[in-house]
């Protein structure tokens, strides 16, 4: 072999260096990840709770109509005012809230974590030790005396008679 194939088949730590650096730009952050400005509700968590519309809040049954006129300000006024108002109190509030639900979550997170499944965890490790107590006793002395009850029953016959 020439000395050329022979580096080629071990990169030198100084190749290896490299290439775990190249990697690592390709690694994504989930905080630093795109959002979808056009489409917020992706998961369509809020499609039956909060979308509502002007026809869900307020009809009019026939033979009972208002003016068209109010009717199509009521309408503009409803609309408008939701918008803004939503719009208004996200601002105001969205960011603190944000912050409130994310402290809890991510305490619900830590409970979980750190606190539930290590109790779960430690109650099946408990449970599979009273459970292997339980079945050898039950292999010990149940065991042997319903096969013993069996032995003695298994040679009696039972007739079945219609009589008429």
């Amino acid at each position: 072999k020439n000395p050329s194939e022979i580096q080629t088949c071990s990169p030198t730590m100084a190749d290896q260096y490299q290439y775990n650096t190249n990697e690592e730009k390709f690694v994504k952050d989930s905080h630093t990840k795109e959002i979808d400005l056009i489409n917020r509700d992706p998961k369509q968590i809020n499609d039956d709770v909060v979308k509502v519309e002007f026809e869900d809040v307020i009809a009019e049954p026939d033979g009972t109509h208002s003016l068209d006129g109010v009717w199509k300000l009521s309408y503009t006024t409803f609309t408008v005012s939701k918008y803004w108002c939503y719009r208004i109190l996200s601002a105001v509030f969205g960011i603190p809230v944000a912050l409130l639900w994310g402290f809890l979550f991510a305490c619900i997170s830590f409970c979980h974590i750190w606190a539930v499944v290590p109790c779960i965890k430690s109650c099946l490790i408990e449970s599979q030790c009273v459970s292997r107590i339980y079945s050898l006793c039950i292999q010990t002395f149940c065991d042997p005396f319903f096969e013993a009850l069996g032995k003695i029953f298994s040679s009696v016959r039972v007739a079945l008679r219609k009589e008429v």
